[in-house]
């Protein structure tokens, strides 16, 4: 069996990995994506024996919005956009990679990783997941790769888990022999995040990039989430997953994201706890004035929708497990309508001009109504970015027509994949 990245992929099992990956249909854009991203590689690094091929998908996050940060739980999926690498182990300890469409060099000397205020995102990322590697007991070393990403950046499918998911997943299989779990992947993209850029994330974007297809995760424990592979295949079953990039952009909402973790504690802490997930909703009730009072009221819409939320995506799960799928879609809705009432992360507080996500699902709920028929949603953590609507496929392409020739943004179909964050050359020699 070949091993080399483009004798890999053009390869009999190299072609029906693609098959598996991203569909038939796309084997040809695929074959020649990965085609070009090696012949990019081997003109910066050169060709080198121990070259292998990697990809981490984005992530969909179809309910649970805004709840693993507070135990709650989620379902969501990886999907078929990615980040991809053709990467090679390197005898020193420097990490050295180029981005498709980005002119810099990106070098990291892993004997110095501590946080450095001159990193740019990328860098201190990279840095960080170095040191979590570390810190969690498992070894890094040096390597060379080329990237490319067709993840929308910014935007709320995860383009940065899906990043740092690519990277953990290279030094995994390179110096690890590929024997970590998906949770501690997960972990050191999160502990990087946090301790290196400042981002108070959770765990969702970054399991839901690794794990592969459809998955309920509850973070009760986060130290221990319980995943549940959820078996439905949306598109088969005769409807689509399609995200409408809005246009709006994530990069300076730091501190919308964090208020919202941090105003839903500040509920549980007027009760005496740390955490939603240890309130109830009557708890709530019965000392709404004091919680109000300690809290604001916003915090207590936004608790309010995490403890409604958490029982939506049981309710979710189940309908998909039991084949009720317009039961489905109403929790999603449900979901969408919250979204936007109680957690209030539809547009950034007091902007009045630029909101672009509400004219994105003011536009969608009138197309859904006339039709009978689907869902939509605002998706990931909102604020700016995308939204996630779900129709028959048979109305994709009279939807995207209809919503570009007004926003004029990108908008794409996704699916969900069963391939999380893997080395496409393990995956060929296992199924070998």
């Amino acid at each position: 069996m070949t091993t080399q990245p483009l004798n890999l992929i053009q390869s009999t099992e190299g072609q029906a990995l693609l098959a598996q990956m991203y569909g038939q249909s796309q084997v040809a854009e695929q074959t020649a994506r990965y085609t070009k991203l090696n012949a990019t590689f081997e003109e910066c690094f050169g060709a080198q024996e121990g070259s292998k091929l990697f990809s981490a998908s984005g992530r969909s996050e179809i309910g649970g919005n805004h709840t693993d940060h507070n135990h709650g739980k989620v379902l969501a999926g990886s999907i078929t956009l990615d980040t991809i690498a053709v990467a090679a182990p390197t005898a020193e300890s420097v990490i050295t990679f180029y981005s498709e469409g980005y002119d810099k060099k990106y070098v990291i000397d892993l004997t110095d990783l501590t946080p450095n205020t001159e990193d740019d995102g990328t860098t201190a990322l990279i840095r960080g997941m170095a040191a979590g590697f570390g810190e969690f007991g498992y070894k890094v070393g040096g390597f060379q790769a080329y990237l490319s990403s067709n993840v929308f950046s910014a935007s709320g499918v995860s383009s940065s888990a899906s990043f740092e998911m690519l990277i953990c997943t290279i030094l995994n299989h390179f110096y690890n022999d590929g024997a970590m779990d998906v949770v501690t992947l997960a972990k050191i993209g999160q502990y990087a995040e946090n301790h290196y850029w400042n981002k108070p994330s959770g765990l969702l974007d970054q399991m839901a990039c690794a794990y592969g297809g459809l998955i309920a995760i509850d973070f009760e424990n986060p130290a221990q989430p319980v995943i549940e592979p959820v078996q439905w295949d949306f598109q088969q079953n005769g409807y689509s997953l399609v995200i409408v990039n809005t246009g709006g952009n994530h990069a300076d909402l730091t501190e919308d994201y964090a208020a919202v973790p941090n105003e839903m504690r500040a509920v549980a802490q007027a009760l005496g706890n740390e955490y939603v997930r240890e309130i109830t909703a009557d708890a709530i009730y019965t000392n709404l004035k004091k919680v109000r009072e300690a809290a604001g009221d916003r915090a207590v819409l936004r608790a309010l929708h995490f403890l409604e939320e958490n029982n939506r995506v049981d309710g979710q799960v189940q309908a998909l497990r039991d084949g009720r799928f317009a039961d489905f879609l109403k929790l999603i809705t449900a979901s969408g309508n919250s979204s936007w009432k109680w957690l209030q992360n539809v547009y950034q507080s007091g902007a009045v001009k630029e909101q672009e996500i509400g004219i994105a699902l003011a536009l969608t709920e009138n197309y859904l109504q006339n039709l009978g028929d689907g869902a939509c949603r605002i998706h990931g953590g909102g604020f700016a970015g995308v939204i996630l609507t779900i129709l028959p496929n048979e109305k994709v392409e009279e939807y995207m027509s209809w919503m570009h020739d007004m926003l004029e943004t990108p908008i794409i179909v996704v699916n969900v994949r069963a391939q999380g964050a893997v080395c496409l050359n393990a995956l060929i020699a296992n199924a070998g």
